[in-house]
Parts: structure tokens; C-alpha cells; sequence
């Protein structure tokens, strides 16, 4: 099938799989500050975490964008903003939109 996260549509990102399905989330990243690069649209890989790297894949499935190592997520209250530090930048990420629930979670 393909990538999936592990996120819960009201919690956000998860860590834990007791907590959550696996969605597959369509993302906008936009890197924020004093040289702001363009918006990366695509489908999140990897869930932004402190200390690992967030990997957004982009629509033609070949390619991928990697962040260096996160050092903080900051979730906007009720919506599905987040604003991530890493490294050596500031991003934002926008939860575009949740399709179904994985087949592999539907499964078990």
C-alpha cells in the first residue's frame, strides 16, 4: 500500500499505537523565518517527534523532502497547525487532509 503515521484525527501524533489509527495525511510544509523557502505539499512519511527527522513524501512518490532532527513541536490549540524547530530551521505544518484508515490497521 504505502506510508503511514501514526496519528489520531482529534490527539494529532501519536506515539503509542494503543492511541491511535494509522491515516494516511496529505501535509503542507512551509519553512518559516528570515528565508522562508516554498511549500512542500505531499503526504507525511514520518511524524514529527523531538529528536527524530519529519519526512514528507511528494505526490509523484519518487521524491522526499527530510528535515534535519527536530528539537521541538509546537501544536496550535484546535486546529491542526503545528510549528517545528530543528536544527538549523523553523517550519510550519498543515494538516490538509486525513483519507480512510490504513488497510493495515483495518486488519488487525
Amino acid at each position: 500500500m504505502g506510508l503511514v503515521v501514526l496519528y489520531h484525527p482529534r490527539m494529532g501524533f501519536c506515539t503509542s499505537r494503543r492511541r491511535a489509527n494509522f491515516y494516511i495525511v496529505n501535509v503542507v510544509l512551509w519553512k518559516v523565518g528570515q528565508q522562508p523557502g516554498k511549500a512542500v505539499v505531499g503526504r507525511l512519511v514520518k511524524a514529527p517527534r523531538r529528536g527524530s527527522v519529519v519526512v514528507v513524501e511528494f505526490p509523484d512518490g519518487l521524491h522526499e523532502y527530510v528535515t534535519t532532527p527536530v528539537k521541538r513541536v509546537l501544536r496550535l490549540a484546535g486546529r491542526e497547525v503545528y510549528y517545528l524547530e530543528t536544527a538549523n530551521s523553523r517550519y510550519r505544518l498543515e494538516v490538509r487532509a486525513e483519507a480512510e484508515p490504513a488497510a493495515e490497521a483495518q486488519g488487525s
